[in-house]
């Protein structure tokens, strides 16, 4: 038996767009109702059993609650994983990633607080725009090639955002 789809665990239709106010709340209720220190005075089996359900949820959780990974197992579940290195055929976006990339070092060289803030804002306008159009064209054959390739841009402003946060922190200490 394989293991439960991400969506079914909370009790969810697969879907791009979540309520993540709803999905963080479930999870809380079946995080607490599956918590391994609930079965410590089980048999060993039970123990297992909860230990592997725990972990399950906190897999689906993680996945579901980040927009680039639900994106990538809601392909997986269609059948279309992608592969990990893949070469980008996007010029126009290579482009625009080494144009936030040199914005970035300059940021980061004269230090400007200010400045990142705004790229965060401008960033994070960015993906709610690949959100929004990825949610329309995941589940439709005829746009896979777009779905994939949003997927791709997804995951690059999730490491840039990562990074800008870094930068943030250095900037503020």
């Amino acid at each position: 038996m394989g293991k439960p789809c991400h969506y079914a665990l909370f009790d969810l239709q697969p879907a791009f767009l979540l309520d993540q106010a709803m999905l963080s709340s479930r999870y809380r209720e079946l995080a607490k109702a599956v918590h391994p220190d609930r079965f410590a005075d089980a048999p060993e089996r039970e123990r297992r059993l909860a230990l592997e359900r725990s972990a399950s949820l906190n897999e689906a959780y993680q996945t579901l609650r980040s927009a680039p990974r639900r994106a990538l197992y809601l392909l997986a579940l269609r059948g279309r994983e992608l592969p990990l290195e893949s070469t980008v055929q996007d010029p126009e976006f290579l482009m625009q990633q080494m144009q936030w990339h040199e914005e970035l070092e300059e940021l980061q060289d004269n230090a400007d607080l200010a400045g990142v803030e705004a790229f965060k804002k401008r960033l994070k306008s960015t993906q709610e725009q690949l959100d929004e159009r990825f949610a329309v064209c995941w589940d439709d054959a005829v746009q896979r090639d777009e779905a994939e390739r949003l997927v791709r841009r997804m995951q690059f402003l999730d490491k840039l955002s990562h990074e800008v946060r870094r930068l943030e922190e250095r900037l503020d200490d």
